[in-house]
């Protein structure tokens, strides 16, 4: 049976090139700094985000709580969209591990906070949890894939630096936002204290995600990637994989943009109001879906069994994401199936 896999970005797999560059890879032990690889990609990282330095983890979770403890002190507030990777998707560890408390936020359809919100939603109270950090992501991830443009993380930047706080961007797929609106990376991160990007998503890595910021900031996040066991030694030969993704495989994300808005299109074609057109930035597609004969997890069930791979997310909401291990064709192949499972449902 042919398959499909549309559940994330995440299940791609390395390239030939960077197979090649890992059997080359000069290493050394980088729990000592010691490993040149992992070096240069943290150099290359930290220049592509306009920031003074990187720090190689193990993944996107990790560099994100790292963050958000090197920014904060247990007890801190720290502002993020209600949906955002931090609150949702990291097994409660921002809570249970940074011991912060998050407010977080509603946004508008397409992913976006309302700077007014944020305001009123500062604390400096001595009485309550006193907020230091906002914490936003580019691409928004459950909002669909949405984009923040360089003048909307400016303004966000900017409310957040009246008050005192620190401003954290969850780059999870800024190269993907980066591509769509034709700018380099910088100029959605240079108003960003730090940046975190994933390498094992749509840039094609095994493994591997990058914390960028000023130089102080990232001599104390290893001290925090050291207590989270995050340290690994020879690790030069996942680094050398990240090199390649950041030499060669970000032009080639408009292709998974362009999946992106056929599975869009013609899912909302197969059925009207099941997709936001206006929310398919990138190469995620969120969708909606409710029956009286099939719910949504029933939807992906199904969709499954005959090989498309779907994200339940929750209740009525589901997801796929495009990527390249997946072809057009294979798109229109998905699309097929999911007509024929929609077909007479009500």
């Amino acid at each position: 049976m042919k398959i499909v896999d549309l559940r994330s970005d995440t299940v791609t797999k390395p390239t030939p090139k960077m197979l090649e560059a890992m059997t080359r890879a000069e290493v050394g032990d980088d729990g000592l700094g010691e490993d040149p690889t992992v070096n240069r990609l943290e150099e290359m990282a930290a220049e592509r985000m306009d920031k003074e330095d990187g720090l190689f983890c193990a993944s996107g979770t990790m560099a994100n709580l790292i963050a958000v403890m090197t920014h904060t002190r247990p007890g801190d507030g720290v502002i993020c969209d209600e949906n955002a990777h931090i609150h949702k998707l990291t097994m409660g560890g921002t809570t249970a591990i940074a011991g912060v408390t998050l407010y977080t936020l509603m946004t508008n359809h397409i992913g976006k906070l309302s700077l007014k919100e944020i305001e009123d939603t500062i604390n400096l109270n001595a009485r309550y949890p006193r907020s230091k950090l906002l914490v936003v992501e580019n691409t928004n991830n459950l909002a669909g894939g949405t984009i923040l443009t360089p003048e909307e993380t400016g303004a966000l930047f900017s409310l957040a630096r009246r008050y005192g706080l620190k401003f954290h961007l969850d780059g999870a797929r800024i190269f993907n936002a980066a591509i769509a609106l034709g700018v380099e990376p910088k100029r959605l991160t240079r108003d960003c204290d730090t940046v975190m990007f994933c390498l094992s998503k749509g840039l094609s890595c095994p493994i591997g995600s990058i914390l960028t910021g000023p130089s102080d900031f990232i001599k104390e996040a290893r001290r925090f990637r050291k207590m989270l066991g995050g340290v690994m030694r020879q690790v030069g030969v996942v680094a050398a994989c990240g090199i390649v993704a950041l030499q060669e495989m970000v032009d080639r994300l408009t292709e998974d943009h362009q999946k992106a808005r056929r599975l869009a299109e013609g899912l909302e074609n197969i059925r009207k109001g099941m997709v936001r057109l206006e929310t398919v930035h990138t190469n995620i597609v969120c969708f909606e879906f409710s029956s009286p004969t099939m719910n949504c997890m029933q939807l992906v069930d199904k969709l499954g069994k005959k090989g498309v791979l779907a994200l339940h997310i929750e209740g009525t909401k589901c997801r796929m994401v495009t990527h390249k291990e997946v072809s057009f064709e294979d798109i229109d192949y998905a699309l097929g199936v999911a007509e024929g499972v929609l077909k007479g449902v009500r």
